[in-house]
């Protein structure tokens, strides 16, 4: 069975959220656990409301990659979507379980720390998170565009699965909007 995406099936989707979505469904991504997000919610009301997925609200971002982790070596492929600041959890749970053990973990962050973020702890986490992944070896990759969004993910999804190896998509505000203040 073939999964690649189309372009027509990324231009359908018109949104960041619609065409990530679209991306996880053409990868075989059946599990979808989350911390809840307020720039994630489109993307997470979407895996909510597709059969496709099993979705999974977790209280913390370690037991969402714990629940992944053993999805995968129970045949299922999972994604875990949290914000910058959730990431500073997991370096342990990343260098003690997903590397080690080879888990094709799928990580999408949502970016806090920068452009006009009024919490330091956020911007401090922002700081450290690509050299923590750096250091980890954990493939990353920084999405700013949406006419970039489907390829960067969808090569991305493959090389995690095909290397067994974490992989994180940062989604940019300048993609989602980030969180608005005020």
């Amino acid at each position: 069975m073939r999964h690649d995406v189309t372009e027509r099936q990324a231009a359908q989707a018109g949104t960041w959220h619609g065409t990530l979505h679209g991306v996880l469904k053409a990868n075989a991504v059946r599990l979808f656990t989350y911390v809840p997000d307020r720039v994630l919610t489109p993307l997470i009301q979407g895996a909510h409301a597709d059969p496709h997925f099993t979705t999974v609200a977790a209280t913390r971002e370690e037991e969402a990659l714990g629940i992944v982790a053993g999805a995968w070596m129970g045949g299922m492929l999972g994604v875990l979507a949290m914000q910058t600041s959730g990431f500073a959890t997991l370096p342990n749970a990343l260098a003690s379980l997903a590397v080690p053990y080879q888990i094709p973990l799928l990580m999408l962050i949502s970016e806090r720390g920068t452009l006009g973020e009024f919490n330091l702890g956020q911007a401090m986490v922002c700081r450290t998170m690509r050299p923590v992944l750096d250091a980890l070896g954990v493939e990353h990759h920084t999405i700013t565009r949406l006419d970039e969004l489907t390829f960067i993910a969808d090569r991305s999804i493959k090389q995690a699965v095909a290397t067994q190896a974490p992989v994180a998509l940062i989604l940019s505000p300048l993609l989602t909007g980030g969180k608005v203040f005020g």
